[in-house]
């Protein structure tokens, strides 16, 4: 189709003649709204940032031959970290000969790992780096506890029944179908009644 009739379809359906695929050979266009097209893509742009979560890499630095009294403050900014959902990369600094024994960089990460393991979980493995080696960590994923509301308490409680409401239950219906002794002796006499007449009218 020529452009002059595509421009003409355009302002006779008082329309946009939109250029969607430039590079297409040829190009293709296509017939819209173009405001309002626009206004749908930034809608749509405003909820997929609203959905997405936020993640932050925190850091924190430790030396193979960390102090304990330091160790235990360190763990304790790692765990703040994970708590508050981000995400941490642990990184072992060596220095001089302490290059030469990574293995006590690899077991400051491991017992790091194990003394935060409830918070957390080991996203990248230890790796060694020149003369670094860092470890990734993650917090665990959480399920959002459903949180029971006024509506569904009143609904429970209009259902619930005590065992005193069915034992009181049980006790109506109990008096109302059992019969006593002498009730079922003052039906007979009444009977018996009843019958003595009709046959002393027949004699």
């Amino acid at each position: 189709m020529r452009i002059e009739d595509a421009l003409r379809l355009a302002a006779e359906s008082d329309l946009d003649l939109v250029e969607v695929a430039p590079m297409a050979r040829p190009p293709v266009c296509k017939l819209m709204d173009y405001g309002k097209f626009k206004y749908e893509a930034a809608q749509k742009a405003r909820e997929a940032r609203r959905n997405q979560t936020l993640t932050v890499m925190k850091e924190m630095k430790l030396r193979p031959k960390i102090d304990p009294h330091d160790y235990q403050t360190k763990k304790g900014h790692v765990e703040r970290f994970l708590r508050a959902g981000d995400k941490v990369r642990v990184t072992i600094m060596f220095r001089g000969r302490e290059q030469s024994r990574p293995e006590l960089g690899f077991r400051l990460l491991q017992r790091l790992a194990e003394d935060v393991q409830e918070l957390g979980f080991v996203e990248a493995s230890p790796k060694q780096d020149g003369r670094n080696m860092i470890m990734v960590m993650a917090p665990h994923k959480k399920k959002a506890a459903r949180v029971p509301t006024g509506r569904d308490d009143a609904l429970a409680d209009s259902t619930a029944l005590t065992d005193s409401d069915v034992l009181a239950d049980s006790d109506v219906l109990a008096d109302s179908d059992m019969l006593t002794d002498s009730d079922v002796l003052a039906d007979s006499t009444a009977l018996a009644d009843s019958t003595a007449g009709a046959i002393s009218e027949d004699t």
